[in-house]
């Protein structure tokens, strides 16, 4: 980096990067170009499974939340799961809701945030942890 300020190589850096090349100063692997399907958002939402005097949420209960917030706000399918975690030192079983929805789907958010508002009323919960990312999916 002799002749060079530190600026002006930091800028180089972020450069070749942004155009794909490599230290070797190939160009990096497309593998997201071929990939197939379309970008979708996914949006995993995490619910404790125990009310706060300890009796548990039932996968029934699970499912009839499920059918009724859930459902209608994303009628073209989900997926969930049991789950077993830990939240604050304290060990508990979980349900993981995945969410798979087309990237312009309009007023996704305001709805996910109402499903973890209406869970965490309904069964006297903290908190629904809400994890965001957008995939590439193909049906």
């Amino acid at each position: 980096m002799r002749g060079m300020t530190r600026r002006t190589a930091i800028a180089g850096m972020v450069a070749a990067l942004m155009l794909g090349l490599t230290a070797a100063g190939t160009a990096a692997p497309a593998t997201v170009d071929k990939t197939p399907g379309e970008p979708y958002k996914r949006t995993e939402l995490y619910f404790g499974g125990n009310k706060p005097d300890g009796s548990p949420i039932t996968p029934a209960d699970f499912e009839l939340f499920l059918d009724k917030e859930v459902t209608p706000a994303f009628p073209d399918g989900l997926t969930w799961l049991e789950g077993h975690g830990q939240w604050k030192g304290g060990k508990e079983d979980s349900y993981v809701l995945i969410l798979l929805y087309p990237y312009d789907k309009r007023g996704a958010s305001r709805e996910i945030e109402e499903i973890r508002s209406d869970y965490k009323k309904q069964f006297q919960q903290q908190s629904v942890l809400r994890s965001d990312s957008v995939e590439r999916v193909s049906f």
